[in-house]
């Protein structure tokens, strides 16, 4: 943005000074905002032209000092065009310290990269999961390497972040860290929050998002099918462990929890419900929106069944979770001895809930979002896919209305 700037000099008679000479000083006013400075140069008033900004005479003495008020405003005139050719927000404090050598400190990527992450893991389980703070440690990290492998350098002023950096920091993710485009999408989407903070300081007023477009893509998330559940349910494992991750692998089926629900839920969140029938009323870490779960047959046998396991009378936990990682080990080792050809993880069963278990079974969607504990019905669109299946008897139902 052209911002006008003016240069004014003129005498600043200091109050009760006896001096016959006043000192001459300059204001530089930008956008309505002043700043002033001494010239270092003295004169008597009678000798000053207003108008003029300069002394009025002939002597040598008067062609000195408007000599030297002529370098100032010069050295002003050339101040304002270096912060413009860098791309500097022009203001009048901005320009009177650059004038007289005191240069601010850049702002810098990383420091301000850094200092976020730190806010965010200080209000973990307050107002950020602990996913959060690793989602955004790792765009950290993926930025630093994109940078020594592009630039040869370990941090960048904001200011020289434009569209092609941030170009080719999505070639990076793609090319070298092997990103599908929805994982380079999401990592681009983090590191965006950081030029909104940069942009909201003023520290950059040119977004270079500006004309940047990556979108997500669909992905057909997979789920199992009604057959598959019941093998599952009724396989008999030979190893505790495995039995035990089948069991908390189909409690989700029937809830719909993700895994850090599942593993931070309590008794005490086992509740009797309107109906007088047994519900979950928790919050989503994610996202820590509420969600009540009426629970089904299956998920009632789960929690009955582990009621008196030691890990969940210490902890009050309901269920005696693993962690993800070891979950998901042992999940690609029931899927094999089930017989299911499907790369098993435990988000798998979210998915499972919405599709086969809800939908499939004509729950409408808002009563499935509510129970996934959605802000948004089209983020549960994207997990329950409305099977060829579900839209056959859908219209089956209605030929038969027609017909008759």
């Amino acid at each position: 943005m052209i911002k006008n700037v003016a240069i004014l000099f003129y005498l600043k008679k200091r109050t009760n000074a006896k001096e016959e000479k006043v000192p001459v000083y300059v204001r530089i006013t930008c956008d309505g905002q002043r700043a002033e400075l001494a010239t270092g140069q003295k004169i008597e008033a009678k000798f000053w032209n207003p108008s003029e900004e300069r002394a009025k005479g002939k002597t040598d003495g008067v062609s000195k000092l408007n000599t030297e008020l002529n370098e100032v405003q010069l050295r002003i005139t050339d101040t304002i065009r270096y912060l413009k050719d860098c791309g500097e927000e022009l203001t009048a404090e901005k320009i009177k310290n650059r004038f007289l050598g005191k240069t601010e400190k850049p702002i810098m990527l990383i420091e301000v990269f850094k200092e976020h992450n730190r806010k965010v893991a200080a209000l973990v389980n307050q107002e950020f999961a602990p996913a959060t703070v690793t989602r955004y440690e790792t765009t950290l990290k993926h930025t630093q390497d994109f940078m020594q492998w592009k630039y040869k350098i370990k941090d960048i002023r904001v200011k020289e972040i434009d569209h092609r950096f941030i170009s080719e920091f999505e070639f990076y993710l793609r090319s070298e860290r092997k990103c599908n485009n929805n994982s380079a999408f999401k990592y681009i989407k983090n590191f965006g929050k950081i030029i909104r903070i940069c942009l909201a300081s003023g520290w950059i007023t040119v977004n270079p998002f500006l004309n940047y477009k990556i979108k997500i893509k669909k992905v057909d998330r997979p789920f199992l099918s009604k057959e598959e559940l019941e093998i599952m349910a009724y396989k008999e494992f030979s190893s505790v462990r495995l039995e035990l991750v089948r069991d908390i692998f189909l409690f989700s089926c029937y809830t719909g929890l993700a895994y850090i629900d599942v593993q931070t839920l309590k008794r005490s969140e086992v509740v009797k419900g309107f109906d007088g029938e047994r519900w979950i009323f928790t919050s989503r870490q994610k996202t820590d929106t509420p969600s009540r779960i009426p629970l089904l047959p299956y998920a009632l046998g789960v929690i009955d069944k582990y009621e008196n396991h030691p890990q969940c009378e210490g902890e009050n936990s309901l269920l005696p979770i693993l962690s993800n990682q070891k979950m998901n080990a042992y999940l690609k080792e029931i899927a094999d001895l089930c017989g299911i050809n499907k790369d098993l993880t435990f988000h798998i069963a979210r998915h499972t809930f919405a599709t086969t278990v809800t939908l499939l079974n004509g729950v409408p969607i808002e009563s499935v979002s509510k129970m996934l504990g959605h802000t948004n019905i089209k983020t549960t669109q994207h997990y329950a896919r409305i099977l060829d299946l579900k839209v056959g008897e859908d219209m089956g139902l209605l030929r038969k209305k027609l017909q008759s």
